[in-house]
């Protein structure tokens, strides 16, 4: 039997959601498991386009700034509210994986007012798992975080099925980790916020270039950009990192689906 797995795009603008389009958030398929992964500005109403999302069966959060989380709150609501679920949300928790201040700062998100606040810490509609380097069974998948240089605590995730293997990095800078992560992956779906230049600020994103570098050094099947801002030129971030790669190399866009 072929085991497939199968990514859709629900968003990919980068740092801000742009015109008509979601930032972070992907979903991950496979036996009928539907593991979300990221859901930044815009996500919720993207996933309303693929599936129920009451049929989300876990999460996974890469790091806790807006355009990867932003739509949280709003999926907070949904399950703590819709006046018909198809089950008691409250008697089933989505599991989510999260950096570890999650909790916290989720629920501030979610009720910034103290008052508000103090009788809630969402534990009643989310069952917080905090990421760490250990490896871990969601559903059909084994996630292995890794983390990664970002301004916040942050993670690249391997999300393994079988012999299938993908490799996402989050937001992160350069650094060793990454060619752990992205090891003999069949696909790295790799950030690339901007175009390559010596003045670029240490230990945020990557340039195309250095993606195409990670995807070349860790040979990888495939090569998937993503996270590209709307101030940045995405066709010279994909001529980069086509340069510097061998393999198929792509900038994703949303709504698009790929059986891996």
């Amino acid at each position: 039997m072929v085991l497939i797995v199968r990514l859709t795009i629900l968003g990919c603008c980068g740092s801000i959601p742009g015109p008509d389009a979601a930032a972070s958030g992907y979903l991950v398929e496979a036996e009928g498991f539907r593991l979300g992964l990221d859901f930044g500005n815009g996500i919720l109403a993207r996933l309303q386009t693929v599936c129920d999302p009451f049929e989300l069966d876990a999460l996974v959060l890469s790091h806790l700034h807006p355009d990867h989380c932003a739509d949280f709150s709003a999926l907070t609501v949904l399950r703590r509210y819709h006046p018909d679920p198809p089950y008691d949300p409250r008697r089933r928790r989505l599991p989510v994986h999260a950096p570890s201040e999650a909790p916290a700062r989720l629920a501030n998100a979610y009720a910034p007012h103290e008052a508000e606040r103090r009788d809630t810490d969402l534990s009643d509609v989310f069952e917080f798992h905090a990421l760490s380097r250990e490896a871990r069974t969601v559903g059909p998948f084994t996630v292995t975080p890794v983390p990664v240089v970002h301004p916040t605590e942050s993670f690249g995730v391997r999300i393994t099925h079988g012999d299938t293997t993908l490799a996402y990095t989050g937001d992160t800078g350069p650094c060793a980790a990454l060619d752990e992560l992205a090891d003999g992956a069949d696909v790295l779906l790799c950030e690339a916020s901007w175009t390559d230049a010596p003045d670029r600020p240490a230990d945020l994103h990557l340039s195309g270039t250095q993606a195409g570098e990670l995807a070349e050094r860790a040979n990888v099947g495939r090569l998937l950009l993503t996270h590209v801002p709307p101030w940045s030129d995405g066709e010279a971030i994909l001529a980069e990192a086509g340069a510097a790669f061998h393999g198929p190399t792509e900038r994703v866009r949303q709504g698009a689906v790929y059986d891996l």
